[in-house]
């Protein structure tokens, strides 16, 4: 592939199509943390596995300080300077900044520096684009994508501010700008009704599935943790497997049988980051918000990575986010193989009864099948209903969803104590009240 140098004017169609396509040599800039649990350098470092996920090669990068915690992402004259002569020497194309920049001062930042300027949004937008394979997926990131291109095309091509005249503009002329963006608006709406009848079409698979009393695990944390090899090793399935960030990104549900005899859908989810964009948060909400359909969530943390904990309360933002946050979650540390021999638990870990595995060599397993089938127990609950004769067909759904304990037959109906999942105790309760059995 070649160096790009500074780039000419193109059409917002190029750019949508590769953010950051055609680009070898990448240098980074990020800021110094203030206050928190992610240091600069760290945040640098998953950047370039971010950038290598695109097969950018990361040549060098920069740190600059930040007057406050809360202060907006500026790079001073002086350091301009710096990282422009930088990038000459080390022949970079690209400058990929470790934060969400607006567009009027991305402009100014590619004017200054000479060379292309990225941020971290457009560098996980252009994964996730690479990445989707399914109709729902493309659908939902091309929304994304879309909706972060939209405020920023005044200034970004030239062309776009000549005047175009002829029937049906306005007064002497309309611009190009707004042109495009009246043309990207038509095309968000067209998205947005096609990714309606996916929702439509995902709620009466949901609804089908809630007739099968099968619970539903859900494999969530952070991206690259592990969970599809873990998927993989559970399932016995082939889900991609790499060693780079954003592997897996459309779901995948397969049953599989605990040492109990009791069958269970395993899901796998995407991957979390931290500052995932807003964008991509609002567009996959229909598909993660299948996390919080769960009957429990597996939460797979990397405990090899030395910033596992503040992955894992990442992981737990976006859940809380999610409205998934008062699921029970089972946390296990994976990649036991790579873990230091002296590595203590994290104390928040052990508060949550973690189990440390090793999902690409199999260690472990059967243990957390084991604790998989202990903590569904407490998805079931043991009731006593009063069925009348005439919904005898109740009665019957509850011997075959559940462990009926005795029968005792009266006047009106059979009064039964059955232990069952919960969600079909709620689901017979309903239908008992309602008379809509």
């Amino acid at each position: 592939m070649r160096r790009l140098s500074t780039p000419e004017p193109r059409s917002w169609q190029d750019d949508l199509a590769a953010f950051a396509g055609g680009v070898e040599r990448a240098y980074l800039v990020g800021a110094e943390a203030q206050n928190g649990a992610w240091t600069a350098e760290d945040s640098l470092k998953e950047l370039a596995d971010l950038c290598r996920t695109l097969e950018l090669e990361v040549v060098g990068r920069a740190v600059i300080r930040r007057g406050r915690k809360d202060a907006p992402f500026r790079i001073g004259q002086g350091k301009r300077g710096e990282i422009r002569q930088r990038c000459q020497e080390v022949r970079a194309g690209t400058v990929v900044v470790d934060a969400e920049l607006s567009g009027s001062y991305q402009r100014d930042l590619q004017a200054g520096l000479d060379v292309r300027v990225l941020d971290r949004t457009q560098i996980i937008l252009d994964i996730f684009a690479r990445r989707a394979r399914t109709r729902e997926g493309k659908l939902q990131v091309e929304v994304a994508r879309l909706n972060y291109l939209l405020p920023r095309l005044a200034g970004r091509w030239p062309e776009l501010s000549r005047l175009g005249g002829g029937i049906g503009t306005r007064g002497p002329g309309e611009t190009r700008l707004e042109m495009e963006r009246r043309r990207l608006r038509r095309r968000l709406a067209d998205l947005r009704r096609d990714l309606e009848e996916v929702r439509q079409h995902r709620e009466l698979l949901r609804t089908s599935r809630k007739q099968v009393p099968f619970p539903l695990l859900a494999l969530v944390g952070y991206t690259n943790a592990g969970k599809s090899t873990l998927f993989n090793a559970m399932t016995r399935s082939e889900v991609l497997v790499e060693d780079r960030l954003f592997a897996t990104l459309d779901p995948t549900t397969r049953a599989i049988v605990l040492p109990n005899h009791q069958q269970i859908l395993l899901t796998d989810t995407v991957g979390f980051i931290q500052r995932l964009p807003p964008q991509l948060v609002a567009a996959f909400r229909a598909t993660l918000e299948e996390v919080a359909e769960a009957d429990l969530l597996v939460h797979v943390v990397d405990g090899s990575h030395p910033r596992w904990p503040e992955q894992a309360a990442t992981v737990d933002a976006v859940l809380a986010e999610l409205g998934a946050g008062d699921l029970p979650v089972l946390t296990v540390l994976n990649k036991l193989d790579r873990m230091p021999e002296d590595a203590v638990p994290h104390p928040a870990a052990a508060e949550r009864a973690a189990l440390t595995i090793s999902a690409l060599h199999g260690w472990n397993l059967d243990r957390l099948r084991d604790r998989i089938a202990q903590a569904l127990v407490a998805t079931r609950c043991r009731i006593s209903l009063a069925v009348p004769y005439k919904h005898g067909n109740l009665l019957q759904l509850l011997r075959a969803k559940g462990q009926v304990l005795s029968e005792e037959y009266g006047e009106h109906g059979v009064v039964v104590e059955v232990e069952i999942e919960r969600t079909w105790a709620d689901r017979i309760r309903h239908r008992l009240a309602t008379g809509s059995a």
